[in-house]
């Protein structure tokens, strides 16, 4: 194998020897297939491609304290993408074909899954799309289940350590009664203007403001927002924020260690209340938010230049889960034997 410097690796796709795919017609899905191909041969007129019939999850696998290889809360992304699927008229994928194909992928290129203590993990992707032609505006009568693997390091390049975001006004991620709370990808396209202005402005992420009123923090880019004061855990509750496994992981953790948990409306202007904010996810984790810049308004909120104590904690204590380094006593992780 080539020599993979693992502690240096970005977030980014990494080729690895195999993938796996199934096709879904009639309600019925075919058998796995394993290619070592990268590439996808698609209709062109498949709805995947002019009606946005596609969602995608990630999740991750870790390399144990012990050498065992870990699958972080699975049921929960296959659950994700079964509502994804039925939020814009796909072919849902069945729980057992879901950890199948994943538990399958992994083992078919298990030699790229990063040692333990390395920072880094074998990111997995799932990816749901209709490969039916219609040329009329209806759901296709086809659909390719994909499921793909690599090894990456942090989602932020600052790691672990406090990152600076842009809030923005003039860009909306989401439709208030749309897609906002299922993974598909057209949330993440209405994302990437914003996101790539805030990359050429100086920050790290995005974060937005509620498409209707521009009253209540959204989405923090890829990923949810949280706020802590007062040894409370607050992070919004809205239509259009994605049900994150991370961020519904941390809220367990959080009450473990002593807070409170709201999940509400969070008004613009309890930014300047928090003592610790951050974005989490899948990707992310945990990306501890130093400072936070209103584009429109130039106000400013800081949250200091070093990561905050309970975001710390929680941050430890969930990766400590994810690489068997403490009892997983919520059973969230699924050890993949004999790799």
């Amino acid at each position: 194998m080539e020599n993979i410097d693992w502690k240096s690796l970005p977030f980014g796709y990494y080729p690895t020897d195999y993938n796996v795919r199934c096709y879904g017609r009639n309600g019925q899905w075919g058998e796995l297939e394993i290619s070592s191909s990268e590439y996808i041969s698609i209709h062109m007129a498949a709805t995947a491609l002019h009606y946005g019939q596609e969602a995608f999850e990630g999740l991750k696998a870790f390399r144990g304290v012990d050498g065992k290889v870990r699958l972080f809360r699975w049921e929960e992304n296959a659950k994700r993408m079964r509502a994804s699927a039925d939020g814009i008229m796909m072919q849902e994928v069945p729980d057992e074909l879901f950890f199948t194909a994943v538990e399958k992928v992994i083992r078919l290129n298990a030699r790229f899954i990063p040692p333990y203590g390395t920072g880094a993990s074998l990111y997995i992707r799932p990816l749901l799309f209709g490969s039916g032609a219609q040329v009329g505006v209806k759901p296709a009568k086809e659909y390719m289940f994909v499921v793909f693997v690599g090894p990456v390091g942090p989602y932020f390049r600052e790691g672990f350590n406090p990152v600076s975001v842009e809030l923005v006004r003039d860009y909306d991620r989401a439709a208030p009664l749309g897609t906002g709370h299922i993974k598909v990808g057209g949330n993440y396209a209405a994302s990437l203007r914003p996101a790539d202005r805030a990359h050429n402005d100086g920050f790290s992420s995005v974060l937005f403001l509620d498409a209707k009123e521009k009253k209540y923090i959204d989405e923090a880019g890829p990923a949810n927002f949280f706020g802590i004061r007062d040894k409370t855990y607050i992070t919004p509750q809205s239509k259009t924020v994605l049900p994150s496994i991370t961020n519904k992981s941390i809220e367990t953790l959080a009450v473990e260690l002593g807070l409170k948990v709201e999940r509400r409306p969070v008004p613009v202007e309890e930014l300047a209340r928090f003592e610790e904010a951050g974005a989490c996810g899948t990707a992310a984790i945990i990306a501890p938010i130093g400072k936070i810049v209103d584009r429109a308004m130039k106000t400013e909120y800081n949250y200091g230049t070093t990561s905050g104590e309970y975001s710390t904690k929680i941050y430890k204590l969930l990766k400590s889960i994810q690489e068997g380094e403490v009892e997983d006593k919520y059973g969230w992780t699924t050890v993949i034997e004999g790799i």
